[in-house]
């Protein structure tokens, strides 16, 4: 597996969030699922409204600002599997901001794979 390194967590950083949300658009589209269904995703992980988030899709922003502005929701440690080549689970608190963008690629992927909604948005098991 790929090592993340301060320079590939600075590239993601530097990204503009706006200028990515249409290709996460665009893949779920292809398979059937909707723009909402991509939202709740978004909004569930990162504890935005969908105000903030339409704002970051209008282009104000970076992936790094997304990620220091939102409250990564509780279960995300739940997110678990191999994304671009790095497993998740294995990407240190060192970087945060890669680690979390490939959970928000992985609920993306999930999604556009068809699994449902309430097993993307990871419930607590009782």
């Amino acid at each position: 597996m790929p090592e993340v390194t301060a320079e590939k967590n600075e590239q993601i950083a530097k990204m503009n969030f706006g200028s990515i949300y249409p290709h996460y658009l665009n893949r779920i589209e292809k398979h059937g699922r909707t723009k909402e269904e991509l939202d709740q995703v978004i909004l569930w992980l990162t504890g935005y409204d969908q105000n903030k988030l339409e704002s970051f899709i209008a282009g104000n922003g970076t992936f790094g600002e997304f990620f220091a502005g939102a409250k990564i929701h509780q279960n995300a440690h739940m997110i678990k599997g191999v994304v671009c080549g790095y497993r998740i689970e294995e990407i240190s608190e060192e970087f945060a901001l890669y680690r979390d963008c490939r959970r928000m690629e992985k609920l993306i992927d999930e999604l556009a794979k068809g699994r449902k909604l309430e097993k993307i948005l990871r419930a607590e098991k009782n």
